[in-house]
């Protein structure tokens, strides 16, 4: 693509874990990672969009700026839009979706802006234009704030989230980029075990296992970039080759007293490539114990009460739970998601002080973690 050879690239996360992502963004060489609400920016070529789309397990999806530059009004978006060097990014034979947010800016209405842009795109470059989500189309993103206009273009199309590897889920799933956050607050970098006792579909422990394994969490889907013009299948190809694995000494658990949980959980283990490190068993909280070996991190997403139905039930499974792990599981860290901070006291565990509260599926929840537990 003959787009400079440097350009702003966004990579999209939850409000609140910013600085998270950043530090993930740094570690894999990205610059210069620079926390903004709602995510990251960071710099590079159309290589480094390819690579943060394969080796980043915290962003939810990677924005490449392609155009930038002042509108006061509708006729000079349009006018502007039309200079944006469309044929050098998107293909004629592949459909585009435009989406614009206006804020405090004199263009304040955003289906209109998304009207001009999108005749920008059909009168000079020839592409179809969706109006709806449609899968193949490669969306277009327009931010309006304070007169200035930012033209992105999404190369990630599905979610980062759905990382192509994980069939089977269960109800009110974690997404693994979330579960890869989660973890990286509690200090988990793939070198210590991790045990979930009421693992559901096996995201954190199959989440732990592939960062210790050092897989690249793209590494089994596609991507919006690949229809874009110029797209370079060779060098992709070989990027995409060059990952590192490793196996990592360390095992990773998984229990639920629900043996439906279990089978869909060693499934997705084996999908993920990660069955020789990790292990699955149906049983209840009471009978959890440590795994032989070193102590770790024990992660865990229990049933909300938003997600149950009625919260008074919940209070003995957190009570229980909170109960077996300050007796058995002495020098180990915690991490426990949850919706309702009055079920996390129940627990009674040492929690460190409060973290963000983050959007998932339209609950607040929020990470509450402690200390190497005495």
């Amino acid at each position: 693509m003959d787009t400079p050879s440097d350009f702003d690239i966004f990579l999209v996360c939850p409000p609140g874990l910013e600085p998270l992502l950043a530090a993930e963004a740094r570690e894999n060489g990205f610059a210069p990672a620079e926390p903004l609400k709602g995510g990251v920016l960071i710099r590079g070529s159309w290589a480094e969009v390819w690579r943060a789309n394969l080796q980043l397990r915290c962003a939810t999806r990677v924005l490449a700026r392609i155009a930038s530059f002042r509108a006061m009004h509708l006729a000079q978006l349009d006018k502007r839009a039309r200079r944006v060097p469309w044929a050098e990014l998107l293909r004629k034979d592949v459909p585009v979706r435009v989406e614009v947010a206006c804020r405090k800016s004199r263009i304040y209405h955003a289906g209109a802006a998304a009207q001009r842009i999108e005749r920008a795109i059909a009168e000079e470059l020839g592409a179809p234009i969706v109006s709806e989500a449609t899968e193949g189309a490669v969306q277009v993103k327009a931010r309006i704030e304070d007169d200035l206009c930012e033209i992105s273009v999404d190369t990630s199309g599905e979610s980062l989230h759905k990382r192509g590897h994980k069939p089977a889920v269960g109800k009110a799933p974690l997404r693994e980029t979330m579960a890869a956050l989660f973890l990286r607050q509690c200090g988990f970098a793939g070198r210590e075990p991790v045990v979930d006792p009421m693992c559901g579909s096996g995201t954190f422990v199959i989440e732990a296992a592939e960062i210790a394994a050092g897989f690249a969490p793209g590494r089994s889907r596609s991507f919006a970039f690949e229809d874009l013009a110029g797209f370079d299948a060779t060098g992709w190809a070989a990027l995409r080759g060059a990952a590192q694995r490793t196996i990592p000494d360390q095992r990773f658990y998984g229990y639920d007293r629900d043996q439906g949980a279990i089978s869909m959980s060693s499934q997705n283990a084996v999908s993920s490539g990660v069955a020789g490190v990790t292990e699955f068993a149906c049983q209840p909280i009471s009978d959890l114990v440590p795994p032989p070996g070193p102590a770790g991190l024990v992660m865990v997403n229990p049933p909300y009460g938003a997600r149950i139905g009625n919260r008074n039930l919940l209070f003995g499974l957190y009570g229980t739970l909170g109960s077996v792990l300050k007796q058995r599981f002495s020098g180990w860290r915690v991490g426990l998601v949850t919706s309702d901070a009055g079920l996390a006291r129940t627990t009674e565990l040492p929690f460190l002080p409060n973290g963000p509260t983050i959007d998932h599926g339209g609950l607040r929840i929020r990470l509450y973690r402690t200390d190497t537990l005495p």
